[in-house]
């Protein structure tokens, strides 16, 4: 007799795979390191094959892994698939949604409840980074979607909407802050900006080094609040959003140089996803213009 496979132990399984280890996995399903180690034991009894190499550092596919993957992700696909077209509920399933911090803040609570609004059964959990962090973790399927950068905002470009940078302080004007009055007018300016792999980051170095103003990267933290809560102390400025600057700083001119515009997208870690990430990524596509 045939063995029948278990969708949890397939959900499971293809959380592992993309992840890399069980105690990530676990997190993601909702379960203890034993159980999924208990989950993953049964599936490969069930199929009488060795599905993953085990190590200190993890899991990796074996050669019978690899081929299982994809037939267990069009299982779940098509019972997904198949549940939302005959069920009178909507909708349901789980999402891991990439986001960078400042996006998070300035869009993400009206995305969340005009979403939740519709599709009440569906779970998104978030996973908070800069954008080419999210690149990673999409080409390495640990996260189903993400909403990401993009520096090229050129007509007929696939961006749903741009987002202009600016300098921000804790004074209307460069020259009020406090580091300019222990300092002369050819002293670095301090600047306090997210990791250097960040697009703000980069943009904000090209654009003093293009006015050859002197500048030095004072703080550096991939925490909106920490770059915020530097900015408010006087000792340097910052580069943000500008939706995301909080009432109490102001926006920075001349002498500053300008600062482009971004551009934001919506990616998806599969060629096929699910129709919970669909729905997701269609409503974020609809929706953030008018945010």
């Amino acid at each position: 007799m045939q063995a029948l496979l278990d969708l949890k132990l397939l959900t499971t399984f293809v959380r592992a795979a993309h992840v890399g280890t069980l105690s990530a996995a676990a997190i993601q399903v909702g379960r203890t390191q034993s159980t999924v180690t208990m989950q993953i034991q049964r599936l490969e009894d069930a199929l009488g094959q060795s599905l993953f190499h085990r190590s200190g550092s993890g899991v990796r596919l074996t050669g019978a892994g690899e081929r299982f993957l994809g037939y267990a992700e069009r299982i779940l696909r098509l019972h997904d698939d198949a549940v939302s077209s005959f069920s009178d509920q909507g909708l349901r399933g789980a999402i891991t949604f990439g986001c960078p911090e400042d996006y998070l803040i300035a869009f993400f609570p009206a995305l969340l409840k005009s979403f939740g609004a519709i599709h009440r059964d569906i779970e998104i959990r978030v996973v908070s980074a800069p954008t080419p962090e999210l690149q990673k973790l999409l080409h390495a399927r640990q996260i189903d979607m993400a909403l990401v950068s993009t520096p090229d905002i050129t007509p007929g470009g696939d961006f749903i909407r741009t987002e202009q940078l600016a300098w921000v302080g804790s004074k209307p004007t460069l020259e009020l802050h406090d580091f300019n009055q222990n300092t002369g007018p050819q002293s670095p300016i301090p600047l306090a900006l997210a990791a250097a792999n960040a697009l703000d980051h980069r943009s904000a170095r090209d654009a003093m080094d293009a006015a050859k103003l002197p500048y030095q990267i004072a703080y550096a933290s991939n925490s909106l609040a920490g770059l915020i809560a530097v900015t408010r102390s006087g000792l340097a400025i910052s580069v943000m959003m500008q939706k995301a600057v909080p009432s109490d700083l102001f926006i920075l001119k001349s002498p500053l140089p300008p600062l482009p515009k971004l551009g934001l997208r919506v990616l998806k870690s599969e060629i096929n996803p699910s129709p919970a990430t669909d729905a997701f990524a269609d409503h974020i596509t609809n929706m953030l213009p008018f945010l």
